[in-house]
Order: structure tokens, then sequence, then C-alpha cells
């Protein structure tokens, strides 16, 4: 086969024109600019958010295809929230140093956690994502699902003093509900029961009361499952059924004995 039927071939497989990497990469700039301008106390915030307005611009250019959709806008609103964004970080951080023992100082939280950093990732990002700005909150959170591993979806909602433990493996679904001082430890799932296109206006993540705990690789699904406010669900558990306030969930382990050599 020659060079130029090869070309061809490739140039006609090739369907999607809006399909620019180009974007993914200006995502990832845009998120790390925003994420020091928040928190670094040496970036200049009137400078940076200057620059981050250039930034929002070739975001615009890339991602807002609808030609009528007036995506300039968006910005305008956008910065007006980010005080909002940062106290309630702020908040998120604070409840993470008084839930995690190991934590030495409120500066580690904000550096060395990979739950606070997914968590303010997703936080800057629901807020375009409210706004209907296109594919750009998506690729804020999958940046931050590949640096830690832990997949918030920018549609979930999530109230104050959330905290993320270790946090490997986490997924958040997109209608999820998560109220206020909510403990999530690593390989928890909050996902939906089944999985069809026709149920993309539903609600199909549960709902998290306040003051609930959920410990390691517990599995809570469906849109209409909501964990009472005070509960605690135990490591490994699977629960597709709503638990009523102030109940403890365990994971029941069967143990079998062994009664003759190599049995």
């Amino acid at each position: 086969m020659k060079l130029d039927s090869v070309i061809n071939k490739i140039i006609q497989h090739k369907k999607q024109p809006n399909l620019r990497f180009r974007l993914k990469e200006k995502v990832e700039e845009f998120t790390d600019r925003l994420f020091y301008t928040l928190f670094d106390i040496d970036t200049p915030v009137k400078d940076n958010l200057s620059k981050l307005e250039e930034d929002f611009d070739a975001l615009v250019s890339l991602a807002c295809w609808e030609v009528n959709k007036p995506c300039k806008k968006v910005w305008e609103n956008y910065v007006e929230k980010l005080p909002l964004v940062l106290e309630k970080l702020n908040i998120d951080a604070e409840a993470t140093v008084e839930c995690d023992p190991a934590s030495l100082s409120i500066e580690e939280v904000y550096m060395a956690y990979p739950g606070f950093y997914a968590i303010a990732i997703y936080r800057l990002a629901h807020e375009l994502y409210k706004d209907g700005f296109p594919l750009v909150p998506r690729l804020m959170t999958e940046y931050a699902h590949r640096q830690t591993g832990v997949d918030i979806n920018p549609g979930a909602i999530i109230g104050d003093a959330f905290h993320i433990d270790h946090g490997t493996g986490i997924v958040i679904g997109e209608t999820a509900i998560i109220k206020n001082h909510v403990k999530i430890y690593q390989g928890v799932t909050l996902g939906g029961l089944y999985v069809a296109k026709n149920l993309q206006k539903v609600k199909r993540h549960p709902t998290i009361e306040n003051n609930v705990t959920i410990y390691a690789s517990a599995t809570i699904l469906g849109g209409n499952t909501v964990i009472g406010e005070n509960s605690i669900i135990g490591g490994n558990a699977w629960i597709t059924e709503s638990v009523p306030a102030n109940s403890t969930v365990y994971h029941t382990p069967e143990i079998k004995i062994k009664t003759l050599p190599n049995v």
C-alpha cells in the first residue's frame, strides 16, 4: 500500500471535526494556574486572573462549538464565584486536619493530600458545569483523576466539610448528592445501579446525608438509595437500598476453617 493511500484512508476516518487534543492540554494548563492562583502564597492573584482570562478565551475558541452560545460571558460569572469556592475548600482542608490524625499541618493537606486536590478541582469544575460550559469541566476532573485516582464527576453535588482519606479508587457519579461533614475512604463507589443511555437525565447515583462515614471499598448504588444522616458504612459493604439515619452497616465475611491438610 502506497503512503498516499494510507494518508487518505486516515484522513477519511478522522470524522470528528471538533476533536482537538490541544483543548485537553490547555485545560490542564488552566487548571494548574487556577490552583496556584487560589492557594500559592507567592502567586500574584491580580496578574494571574488576567492570565486565566486569556487561558479561558483559548478554551472558548476550542470548546464552544455552538456559535450562538455566549461562552465568553461564563468567565465573568465564574470569577465572581471563586472567593466562595476558595472559602468552601478551606473548610474542606480544615475538616481533613480535624479528621486525620496523620495530618501534621494544614499546609500538608493542601500540598500532599490527593483527596483534597481532587475535591479542589471538582469544586472549580462544578461551577463551570453548572453554567453548561462544554467539555472543559469533565477534562478538569479527569486531569485530577489521572493524578490522584479519585474520579469525581463535575455534575455531582457536594456539601461543606467533605473529607476524602487516601483517595485512590474513589468513584462519585454525576448525579450523586453528598451533604455536609461526610467522610469517604479509598475504593468507595457511589455509582449507578443500571447503565443505560436513556437514563441520562435521571438521578442514577445515591444521596449521602449529613455526618456519614463510608469506609474503604464500600459500594453504594442507585439513584433512589439514601444513606441516612449519622450513619457508618463499613468497608466492603454492598448497598443498593436506603439506610435509615443513625445506622451502622457492616460487611460480614464468610470464614471457613480448614479441617484437613491441603483442603
